[in-house]
């Protein structure tokens, strides 16, 4: 019985993980948008970056004793999600969309699997004997054990797809180039030694504790409020309606920690140098000293239209392969 929530779990999250993969893809990049330590291309490679859907441009005036006037960096700074993928597309090509995709099936595989599957087993030791209810304070509990229990095993896959989507944004001398989820991890070990593969744990860590506890533990809640009321049946609307509700409850929750794991995890540490941020908070305390305390919700246009999608998904998958199992 406690397999079966593992295998159910991690096939569901999968699933919606590659369904969503460039909305989180674009999530990444916003997050990173306006990031005070980001390293900044010259003139020259901001104009070549930019070819050929701005090939008109240019960045200096030709004639003799003229005064250089560089690309002014405020368009892209200020990128919705809309020209973010735009401009993804016109740069990188249409496959950049699905940058990193192998890690976060790993991810998918290690975290998800995890965490699904341990609050499956905590939601059905836990509940009322008699009834099979389970109060929602207890609900927020075992999601709060299994985000953290799953975020721990996936900590890495995390940190490798992190890198592999915002690579793109770096300047060509300054991209990692990872060709795999595999070479990440391998190059990460061998470069930075192995500790760098949980980098950012503790705000990973916290980041699932939320998404899981809200995401799992609502969409449960307000299921069974649905199917109590009498407002619908137990079907597709009901679990679309559900889920969609629990995406954004999590999205809302956990965007603010998203945006600091992202930069952390993210930055660059070059051997002697000082690295951007000292941990967590320095780089929450500078993120919003360099650019307002709504910094931490960048990235949340993205993030929800990936958590509502990603969580309809995965519990529209989980029921329908919970019925299957059930014939």
């Amino acid at each position: 019985m406690g397999l079966k929530g593992f295998v159910e779990g991690g096939i569901a999250s999968i699933v919606a993980g590659c369904a969503t993969h460039p909305l989180d893809l674009l999530k990444v990049r916003m997050q990173l948008q306006g990031e005070a330590n980001a390293p900044k291309p010259t003139a020259n490679a901001a104009v070549q970056n930019l070819r050929p859907a701005l090939a008109f441009q240019t960045t200096s005036l030709s004639a003799p004793g003229s005064i250089n006037v560089p690309l002014p960096p405020t368009q892209a700074a200020r990128a919705g999600l809309i020209s973010v993928g735009v401009r993804i597309v016109q740069q990188e090509g249409v496959g950049a969309l699905f940058s990193g995709v192998s890690a976060t099936v790993l991810r998918q595989s290690l975290y998800s699997t995890t965490r699904m599957g341990l609050y499956d087993i905590l939601k059905k030791k836990w509940a009322d004997p008699k009834s099979g209810n389970l109060p929602l304070g207890s609900k927020i509990g075992a999601g709060l054990i299994a985000g953290a229990v799953g975020a721990a095993v996936g900590n890495p896959a995390d940190v490798a797809m992190v890198r592999m989507q915002a690579d793109g944004r770096l300047p060509l001398a300054q991209r990692r180039n990872y060709t795999s989820v595999v070479d990440a991890i391998t190059r990460m070990a061998r470069q930075e030694g192995i500790p760098s593969l949980w980098r950012g744990s503790s705000l990973t860590i916290n980041r699932a504790m939320l998404v899981t506890a809200s995401q799992l533990a609502s969409y449960d809640q307000i299921k069974e409020t649905i199917l109590a009321k009498g407002v619908m049946k137990d079907g597709l609307g009901t679990h679309v309606t559900a889920s969609f509700a629990a995406g954004f409850v999590a999205a809302v929750a956990s965007n603010p920690v998203d945006v600091i794991k992202t930069r952390v995890m993210n930055m660059k540490v070059e051997p002697g140098a000082e690295p951007p941020y000292s941990g967590p908070l320095d780089c929450a305390l500078k993120t919003v000293r360099a650019e307002g305390p709504m910094a931490l919700y960048k990235g949340f246009v993205p993030t929800i239209s990936r958590q509502g999608p990603f969580t309809v998904v995965l519990f529209v998958t989980l029921e329908q392969e919970k019925r299957i199992a059930c014939i």
